[in-house]
């Protein structure tokens, strides 16, 4: 007789994510101690070592709570007696910049992307479900964030540390992880955040999602997960083009003024580093006319581009601000520049889009 349904589910959602790393690699899981991220932790114990790689887990202690260490301790414990080994806990502290929210994330990535450099893994797992999926897809619709925002999360990543991330149960309920974690006896914690109405995403998960269900009928959750699959497909094929216009816009001038620099000094794009980027930007920019033929969908890209190249951060770069750029591009009457988060001024002159910190110039000529 096989595992139940559930267990099946989550294991079988595990295997498929292990295919794509390394054999014999070490591979962790984040665990919380909810139903997702344990049952995800007792799936990655079974079929690890069947499927010839190591399995660790780690949770982090945002200690933001009384007793979290204690709690800490006690997931330590269990990721052990599944069989993850290492099982460890790290303690972060939280700041306030972005939000109580953006700031735990904040800390927890950045302590799990050390925790993984530290220990030579392969991948690190995180428990999202599709509840989560179709919440983030809420979310997104509310800031109006567009096409990528809509996307939600994907199932792999990288950050900039290079850890990598792998989201094995985007396919799967809350439902279903909730039914393993019982099946297999295991305990999960309710996170009492979890049901704080003065943070979004649970007033989006307890009111907004069972009134839409109420509202249009039951599968609002599945509609708003499958549209984030394909919004990401069509996200990503924009995404690749935007790139090559901008490695091609950004790079018209170091290959057309042979004057400025000797042959045997000249460097490909592949090789140039991000400083020399940045100073591109700043000194050279982006021409203007070859902007405005492009598509305003690759168009608005290659600028949020630009706009993050030159130091100004994506997490806090905004669609007004994207489409302030534009409008230098395709409605400019003379307006002098654009200012963005972190001091970042977008301007143009001379017929070419500058990104950069210095003032522009008093008076613009085209």
């Amino acid at each position: 007789m096989g595992p139940d349904p559930a267990v099946a589910a989550v294991r079988v959602a595990v295997r498929q994510a292990l295919d794509a790393v390394t054999p014999g690699a070490l591979v962790l899981v984040a665990c919380s101690g909810g139903v997702d991220s344990l049952a995800l932790a007792a799936a990655l114990a079974f079929e690890a070592p069947r499927n010839g790689r190591r399995a660790g887990g780690v949770t982090i202690d945002h200690g933001l709570q009384e007793g979290s260490d204690e709690r800490a301790a006690r997931l330590v414990r269990t990721m052990a007696d599944l069989g993850l080994d290492p099982a460890g806990s790290v303690a972060v502290t939280v700041g306030q910049e972005g939000g109580p929210e953006n700031a735990a994330r904040e800390a927890r990535y950045a302590a799990l992307d050390r925790s993984a450099a530290r220990l030579g893994k392969a991948a690190v797992l995180l428990g999202h479900t599709r509840d989560d999926q179709a919440e983030t897809v809420l979310l997104g619709l509310a800031r109006g964030s567009g096409a990528r925002s809509l996307a939600g999360m994907p199932p792999a990543f990288e950050r900039p540390s290079g850890a990598r991330y792998l989201r094995p149960l985007l396919e799967i309920e809350r439902a279903t992880t909730r039914r393993a974690c019982e099946v297999l006896g295991l305990e999960p914690w309710d996170d009492p955040h979890n049901e704080d109405p003065s943070f979004k995403r649970v007033r989006v998960r307890n009111e907004a999602l069972p009134v839409l269900e109420k509202t249009l009928g039951p599968g609002v959750t599945d509609a708003l997960a499958r549209t984030a699959r394909m919004l990401r497909d069509d996200a990503d094929a924009l995404e690749a083009l935007a790139k090559r216009a901008y490695q091609d816009l950004l790079t018209t001038d170091q290959t057309t003024q042979t004057t400025k620099a000797s042959q045997s000094s000249q460097i490909s794009l592949a090789s140039q580093s991000s400083q020399a980027s940045v100073e591109l930007l700043a000194e050279e920019g982006l021409p203007v006319e070859g902007l405005a033929e492009l598509p305003r969908a690759v168009r608005t890209r290659v600028l949020r581009m630009a706009a993050v190249e030159a130091g100004s951060p994506p997490g806090t770069l905004a669609a007004v601000h994207v489409d302030a750029v534009d409008r230098l591009v395709t409605a400019w009457h003379g307006q002098q520049h654009v200012d963005l988060p972190a001091g970042i001024r977008a301007f143009r002159r001379y017929g070419k889009l500058l990104f950069g910190t210095g003032l522009p110039p008093r008076r613009v000529q085209q």
